[in-house]
């Protein structure tokens, strides 16, 4: 099979390839585009979005933690949403001169702590626990972090697969979908996905290092 075929026919060959959904953004840009002129047309700043998109990560990974568990069913919905006002801020900055050395940190920081927040109300859910939802969110903070380092050396800011960010964000939705059709009831075999996904990051860590001195190369 080729690696066309394959991509198209099991995503689960796509991650094994080293193939990242994150090729997709440039495709998505483009239906977001309307969007964003609306946008700028009414004064709406790269950074509002910035911050109003991790201030809803935050309150929608508390409510998880304290109502009950259909509430699960957010999570998808909100990670496509998430992806897309990444992609807007990111659009408003780059096509309207909205850069700047805040939005830089913004940009990066709210990421990271967005992902933790909603990584973590799994940890409430057996069989996933602290140990293995810990490890999800140390690794993913550290393949973003490798990525930025990318910049300090002199390469391009890296976004190599198999679990960038918005890799774990379609992960992440599945597991949400499964447990809210189960009622918050996983087999317990489920405990490997967490697992899984912390040693996928892993990779991710050891590839975004090796592209990065591939490109300086």
């Amino acid at each position: 099979m080729n690696r066309a075929r394959c991509i198209a026919i099991d995503p689960t060959c796509a991650t094994l390839l080293g193939v990242t959904i994150y090729a997709l953004k440039s495709r998505f840009q483009g239906l977001l585009r309307p969007f964003v002129v609306m946008l700028e047309r009414i004064g709406i700043r790269a950074n509002h979005v910035t911050i109003a998109a991790c201030a809803i990560s935050i309150a929608i990974g508390f409510a998880l933690i304290v109502v009950p568990r259909a509430w699960f069913a957010l999570v998808p919905v909100w990670m496509f949403l998430r992806m897309a006002l990444n992609a807007v801020d990111g659009m408003l900055a780059r096509e309207f001169g909205q850069k700047s050395a805040l939005g830089g940190y913004l940009n990066e920081l709210t990421d990271v702590l967005s992902d933790a927040a909603l990584y973590l109300p799994f940890a409430f859910v057996a069989p996933f626990n602290w140990m293995s939802v810990g490890a999800v969110i140390f690794l993913s903070t550290l393949t973003e972090m490798t990525g930025v380092v990318s910049v300090m050396t002199g390469a391009s800011r890296r976004y190599d697969g198999p679990m960038g960010k918005s890799d774990r964000a379609f992960v992440f939705s599945l597991l949400a979908i499964w447990i809210t059709a189960t009622n918050g009831i996983l087999p317990v075999y489920c405990a490997v996905i967490m697992w899984s996904i912390a040693a996928l990051a892993a990779i991710t860590v050891v590839n975004r290092v090796r592209a990065g001195l591939r490109e300086l190369q």
